[in-house]
Order: C-alpha cells, then sequence, then structure tokens
C-alpha cells in the first residue's frame, strides 16, 4: 500500500475505533503494556514520550510513576484519540501531560527532549517502522531508553484470519506487514539498525479472553484496525463477516466465551 495511504487508512480507522477500543482491548492489552512498562523502568522526575497512546491506556500509568516532577507527552496519528486522551486527563485533573496529533515517521519535537520513548502497539501500523524508530532515537537524551511491543508471529496469533476476513469482502489492505516485526529478531534488528545499542527483548503468550461472541466480535471489528474497513459493509455482509471470524476462533471457544492465543514482543535499547 502506498504509505500516505496507509497513514490517512490508520488515521481514519483508529478514529472510528476509538469509541470502542478501550471496551473491547484494555484487559486483552495489558500484559503486554505491563511487560512495557517493567522493561521502561521508569523514574520520578523522567521526561515520557509515549508514541501511538490512544486513548491513554499506557500514558496515564507511565505519568503516575514519574510523579511529582516527571512529564507525559503522548502522540497518535488519530484526532479522535488525541480528544479522548486529553479529555481524560482534563477530567483527572492532570497538569503534567500533554496529548498532540502526531505522524510517528515525523515526530514534531526537538532533538534530545525526552528521557524515556514508549510504543505500545503502534509500530506495526506504521508505513515504515525503521524511520519511527530513528525518530524516537532522535528525540531521546544520550543515555534515553526507548521500548516498544508489537503483537508477535502470525502463527501464534490465533485472531489472525480478521485481515484475510476483511480483505475478502472490501479491498483495503489495512496492514500490510503487521506481522512482520513480530517474527524471529525483526523488532531487535529494527531497534540496532536505528542506532540502539544494549538491545534486549522478551516474548510472552497470553490469552486474549472474551466473556461471549458480542466481545470477540467487538474486538475484531468495531475496536481494532478493521474498524474503517468495517463501517464500510452492509449489514448483510457484516453478519457474514461476523460468521466468518466467529468459525476462524471456534478451536478457542470455552463455554459461552473465546481464549485466544496470542504473541507479544517488547524491546528495550538505550541511546549511547
Amino acid at each position: 500500500m502506498e504509505p500516505a495511504l496507509q497513514r490517512r487508512v490508520q488515521r481514519y480507522g483508529w478514529d472510528k475505533a476509538s469509541q470502542y477500543y478501550e471496551a473491547f482491548w484494555h484487559q486483552q492489552l495489558k500484559p503486554a503494556q505491563d511487560l512495557l512498562l517493567e522493561l521502561a523502568d521508569l523514574q520520578p522526575g523522567e521526561n515520557v514520550l509515549d508514541i501511538a497512546c490512544g486513548t491513554g491506556l499506557v500514558s496515564f500509568e507511565a505519568l503516575n510513576r514519574v510523579k511529582p516532577n516527571g512529564y507525559l507527552t503522548g502522540t497518535d496519528i488519530s484526532d479522535k484519540m488525541v480528544e479522548m486522551a486529553s479529555a481524560i486527563s482534563t477530567q483527572n485533573g492532570e497538569n503534567r501531560a500533554h496529548f498532540e496529533r502526531m505522524d510517528a515517521e515525523e515526530l514534531r519535537v526537538e532533538n534530545e527532549s525526552f528521557d524515556v520513548a514508549l510504543c505500545a502497539l503502534g509500530l506495526m501500523y506504521v508505513p515504515d517502522p525503521a524511520k519511527a524508530l530513528s525518530e524516537m532515537y532522535r528525540v531521546l537524551k544520550p543515555g534515553g531508553r526507548a521500548i516498544a511491543a508489537v503483537w508477535g508471529k502470525r502463527s501464534n496469533c490465533g485472531w489472525a484470519e480478521i485481515f484475510g476476513i476483511v480483505e475478502e469482502h472490501v479491498a483495503s489492505d489495512v496492514c500490510p506487514m503487521f506481522f512482520n516485526l513480530g517474527n524471529t529478531d525483526m523488532l531487535e534488528l529494527h531497534f540496532k539498525e536505528a542506532g540502539f545499542e544494549d538491545v534486549v527483548t522478551k516474548r510472552i503468550n497470553p490469552l486474549l479472553v472474551y466473556r461471549n461472541a458480542r466481545e470477540a466480535l467487538g474486538a475484531a471489528f468495531d475496536g481494532g484496525p478493521a474498524a474503517l474497513a468495517y463501517n464500510k459493509f452492509s449489514d448483510v455482509v457484516k453478519e457474514e463477516a461476523h460468521d466468518a471470524y466467529l468459525e476462524s476462533i471456534r478451536a478457542y471457544k470455552k463455554g459461552e466465551g473465546y481464549e485466544v492465543p496470542a504473541e507479544f514482543v517488547v524491546a528495550r535499547g538505550i541511546r549511547r
């Protein structure tokens, strides 16, 4: 896909998904987000950049760890995600957080201005992940650290058929290289190519637990990367896609719900 088109698909797709994102993904993504924060080892007073921050699931936890004198800047390509994170910040009376729409490949921030750069499950959607990591390197102070989480290998993610199901019904290659960074050594290699040293990676395999079919479908279609394409479906096509997706995860059905295998890879690198 043409990079400019891919960025538009992501921008407006996540606008569509924003109102459903936390409801369907908060608990499912928590293992990866917890590991990312563990590797970040945030300290009070640090200045943190959270790229692809979404509604702030990682942002606000990171902010709590750098208080009372630390500061957090969250960026996302989706206007709606930024609006929601900003609204939550205002509601909570946070005065040490700022959220702004930015492209991960062209961060509008000064060189060497952050202690830590985070990106929780955002690199898979960027047309050029290597460029995004180079931007993370640029904005870090010497000794600063970058931590990123991505989905793992396609074969280890039981929900992966969603992309093919969407593609069958509408010509929209949502994430052409979605699982590439999850392949063996790929995330580590990207970190090293961006200039990071002392790169470490960890791989985990939690289950995505859904209490019923509605939760599984909501995560797949309403609150995730397929949201823009899904909104083009007629009601009849939506039902067909629902049936196809539930069939694809039928092996993971447990009672009324589903326990779908997943894999996440988290990497940390240091700017020397």
